[in-house]
């Protein structure tokens, strides 16, 4: 596309996708700006998988666009410029954490220093030749990240990258996505942990296939008069069903 100004990693518009007889998403329209942590929230099954299987490429739609880093989605040019972590860590048990690494990075064509850059980016070094099935949940998450930061791509769409660790492993990886954004990297992350909000740039709230909100965290509490993100929430929902009350 001719007109893409860089702002913009993420632009959605009208976007419908139909599972089955399900209707996944409703209509959205959104945006993330370049270089900033942006929350996708909500409970389990409102969509949020499906939407980033669309920004990735790799989710039919039935109707609406999804541009990426100026780009339709899903093009063969944004490759190696985006990074995809599914809720299941992608890698491969039976392989030593560098051997996986080394795996990816030759499929994506990228440097091989860059394996001992993810390695010290993730803080996984000193388990570089352990095998990843001996591995913690925790740590094997932190396998599928290095190996989406490959190649400094950027735009990293991460789903439920915390899902499941305690929560110093928490604090740490919401550092580096912050790290990761400083320098110039845009981060979609999703997460149905209300609290995880207050560690984003901007917000997307999601229920049932719709958007409630896009906010900054601070924004939201205003406009909801709120002191927290869950609370916020639910404020949205009981004020969409007002609103679609029968009069």
């Amino acid at each position: 596309m001719t007109n893409y100004d860089g702002s913009v990693a993420i632009e959605v518009r009208d976007l419908r996708v139909i599972r089955g007889t399900n209707v996944a998403l409703r209509g959205l329209s959104l945006s993330v700006p370049v270089g900033e942590v942006v929350g996708l929230l909500g409970p389990s099954g409102c969509g949020k998988t499906t939407l980033m299987r669309s920004i990735v490429g790799v989710q039919k739609i039935s109707a609406g666009t999804v541009t990426v880093l100026g780009y339709p989605a899903g093009m063969p040019r944004l490759r190696q410029r985006v990074g995809y972590v599914t809720q299941d860590a992608s890698v491969y048990d039976d392989l030593t954490v560098r051997q996986n690494l080394r795996y990816f990075r030759a499929v994506l064509g990228a440097a091989a220093s860059e394996v001992d850059r993810v390695l010290e980016l993730t803080d996984l070094t000193q388990q570089a030749t352990r095998m990843v099935g001996t591995l913690s949940g925790g740590q094997r998450s932190r396998v599928s990240l290095a190996a989406a930061l490959l190649g400094s791509p950027d735009l990293l769409v991460l789903d439920e990258p915390t899902v499941g660790l305690d929560p110093v492993l928490r604090v740490e990886l919401w550092a580096l996505f912050h790290d990761l954004a400083a320098r110039g990297t845009s981060l979609l992350v999703s997460s149905h942990v209300m609290d995880e909000a207050t560690r984003c740039d901007r917000l997307l709230l999601m229920r049932d296939g719709s958007l409630l909100a896009d906010e900054t965290p601070a924004g939201l509490l205003a406009a909801t008069g709120t002191t927290d993100p869950e609370t916020a929430f639910l404020s949205l929902i009981e004020s969409g069903a007002r609103r679609t009350e029968p009069a």
